[in-house]
């Protein structure tokens, strides 16, 4: 997924998930304020689908996906789940469409240098990813069922 390879690569995993905090924020500006779904149009440019699906007072668990259409049918991809810790003020991948979570791929945690990488990939798919967004202007608005007024 990755060619870069830093040396110190828990600094820059931890500098790489604040930097996604970020830029998730600048790309949904209300990101926070959402309960349930949202969707990023942007010109000439697939739907990005925004779901929460879980909150609590220190994190928020989103998942982020654009919607492609084929033959008729729409998926999502790449489908990946990110955790904001809302006091730290950072985002990271927990897992996306191809690959498990990192908690189910390694159970050992005396695999800590596979499970850097592991996460150092996902993270840095991430960056490159919410780049790709934010030069495409996407504008979100939340997805809210509308109630009839009876007079």
């Amino acid at each position: 997924m990755s060619q870069l390879n830093p040396v110190n690569k828990s600094l820059c995993l931890e500098q790489v998930c604040a930097a996604n905090y970020q830029k998730l924020l600048r790309l949904i500006p209300d990101l926070l304020d959402y309960r349930d779904t949202a969707t990023g149009l942007a010109e000439g440019s697939s739907t990005l689908h925004l779901e929460v699906l879980e909150r609590s007072p220190y994190t928020l668990t989103i998942l982020l996906s654009h919607s492609f259409k084929k033959n008729l049918e729409e998926f999502l991809e790449p489908a990946v789940t990110i955790r904001l810790y809302l006091d730290l003020r950072l985002a990271e991948v927990i897992s996306d469409h191809a690959r498990a979570a990192v908690a189910k791929v390694y159970k050992d945690p005396g695999l800590s240098l596979e499970i850097m990488n592991y996460k150092w990939r996902l993270n840095y798919f991430l960056q490159k990813w919410l780049d790709h967004c934010l030069n495409k202007n996407y504008r979100f608005r939340a997805e809210t069922l509308r109630t009839i007024a009876i007079a």
